[in-house]
């Protein structure tokens, strides 16, 4: 039958939980097992997608349009698990369908409490990833253990091991062993601790992973063994990454945590490991030929993890040119116009991402006016499509006051506008155009010269796109609409033809973007970006050549 891994964390947050699982899943996988991935949240929001950049980061977009956590961005870039809607649950969203439930008489009369009826829930949205075709199932419980709020998935996960059997079941517990500077040792007691309030729950973990700043020694191991009833080959060292995040499955392996995994579980169908491509990889990160550097102007790039998937697609991309992507973040509400030539003077591309509201709106369009003017390879994303549409209208068009209605709704020239099917919509969380959609890409663009087929398949998340009652105006200007949606109603990417690399796309590419397979608009960018920095290099050295008389 199918295996289930519960992955949970202790002592503190951020210890990278879903970093963990994802290598657990890429191990398993590169063993030829078939893995999914899930994700349970514990938090009362129905899912990220009303929630800010700063209080959550990116929200993931999947192809059903499923809005939901970050670390399942970790996941896709890390294996080839399909994900939907059934792999991120949150509270809000267990308590609403049993709530839905309620009303509708489905309990028939009876109190409904947290045990049966919410761990019964939560229980039932872990069976739903169960399939012949799945060898093992990997469910991450967000939070710390002892966090009142995570408390009925811990209950739900330990009746689970009941339902399905112990020896179906395997617990990977997730721990920091903190180094006291002042002290000049580690501290074992923090995951003591964590492990006894794992076990009062009523779970045993069969694996600890150790997240630590300096080497674990022997005997400090065989103590966390002794005192959290762990066997001493269980007790996993995971040392801080300063390199790379893709390091971590390779710690993982050579620690041997695949086999422990395997057999604990006696997946016996499971294959020899096989991480050589990976550790190439990695071997040329570390030593790449080239460097490039990104001007990157967003409304928060204060928080990281808002622009998570991006950056990653960016070193994606560097990865496949054997180059070094430096991402210089720029604050877009404190790009005044005067200072863009100045903020932007060293970069070598330009990326707009996405993003909603009007600050920092006039930023991005003057960063954009400059790539156009100047021939800096430009890449905007979403908003970014926006705001270059809506620049190209004031600065070639000549409609000064051209604008998004989402930005100033009695605009006289609303170039981007809202969505015909968002006219009614009233409520904010998940009525956005979501998921996948079909795009048809023009013969002879640059789009259709990255992507090398006719027709694709993007992630969307946005209410507002390109008015069709301004697309021939500018079209006659020189805006390319280099794809559409398959009716043409709906504006899916722009590009300036007598530019070097200038393209814009509704979708968000980057949540389709993977190490080994980095996304085809992100790899021709970072391309032209390289080929913007050799050319101006060439330019320089001519300029001293004839400086010197030679």
């Amino acid at each position: 039958m199918t295996k289930h891994i519960f992955v949970t964390g202790g002592v503190v947050s951020s210890l990278g939980k879903g970093l963990t699982s994802a290598s657990i899943g890429m191990l398993l996988e590169r063993r030829g097992l078939r893995v999914r991935m899930q994700k349970m949240d514990p938090y009362i929001n129905v899912d990220p997608g009303t929630m800010s950049p700063y209080q959550h980061g990116e929200v993931y977009v999947l192809d059903d349009g499923a809005e939901t956590d970050l670390d399942l961005g970790h996941y896709e870039r890390f294996t080839h698990a399909p994900l939907n809607k059934d792999c991120n649950y949150t509270t809000g969203k267990i308590y609403l369908s049993v709530i839905e439930k309620e009303r509708r008489g489905d309990y028939r009369g009876k109190t409904v409490q947290v045990i049966p009826h919410i761990t019964d829930e939560i229980k039932s949205c872990i069976k739903k990833l169960v399939a012949p075709d799945v060898d093992v199932v990997i469910t991450e419980i967000g939070g710390t253990v002892g966090d009142i709020e995570g408390m009925p998935y811990y209950e739900a996960i330990r009746q689970y091991a009941l339902d399905v059997g112990r020896h179906n079941c395997l617990f990977v517990h997730l721990t920091l062993v903190p180094y006291l500077k002042a002290a000049g040792e580690l501290k074992t007691k923090p995951t003591q601790r964590s492990v006894r309030d794992l076990r009062e729950i009523g779970i045993q973990p069969d694996v600890l992973i150790c997240r630590t700043e300096k080497e674990i020694p022997k005997d400090e191991c065989e103590k966390i063994a002794l005192f959290c009833n762990v066997e001493r080959e269980a007790v996993i060292e995971e040392r801080d990454k300063e390199f790379s995040i893709y390091e971590v499955p390779l710690s993982l392996a050579d620690n041997k945590l695949d086999a422990l995994i395997v057999d604990k579980l006696g997946l016996t169908q499971a294959t020899p490991l096989v991480m050589d491509d990976w550790r190439a990889m990695i071997e040329r990160m570390r030593a790449p030929a080239h460097e490039v550097t990104i001007g990157f102007v967003g409304k928060y790039v204060k928080h990281r993890d808002a622009y998570k998937s991006v950056y990653e697609s960016l070193d994606h991309a560097g990865i496949f040119h054997n180059a070094k992507v430096r991402v210089m973040r720029i604050e877009s509400d404190k790009l005044a116009v005067d200072g863009v030539e100045k903020a932007l003077a060293g970069v070598d591309g330009l990326l707009i991402p996405g993003g909603f509201d009007k600050r920092g709106i006039e930023g991005k369009i003057a960063a954009i006016k400059f790539a156009r003017e100047t021939g800096l390879p430009f890449f905007g994303i979403c908003l970014g499509l926006q705001c270059a549409t809506i620049e190209f209208a004031r600065h070639v068009v000549g409609l000064p006051e051209a604008n998004s209605t989402e930005f100033n709704k009695s605009t006289p020239h609303p170039v981007v506008c809202l969505l015909e099917e968002q006219q009614t919509v009233t409520t904010l969380g998940g009525t956005q155009r979501l998921g996948a959609y079909p795009c048809h890409l023009v013969p002879g663009t640059k789009a259709r010269a990255a992507f090398g087929v006719d027709v694709i398949s993007e992630r969307h998340r946005h209410r507002y796109e390109v008015n069709n009652h301004f697309r021939d105006l500018l079209a006659s200007r020189g805006m390319v609409f280099s794809g559409a949606s398959p009716d043409g109603s709906l504006v899916e990417a722009i590009e300036l033809p007598d530019h070097p690399w200038f393209v814009g796309v509704q979708s968000h590419p980057e949540f389709l973007s993977k190490p080994t397979e980095p996304h085809p608009l992100f790899r021709d960018f970072i391309g032209a970006s390289l080929e913007r920095r050799r050319a101006k290099k060439t330019e320089a050295a001519a300029r001293e050549r004839v400086a010197v008389g030679v």
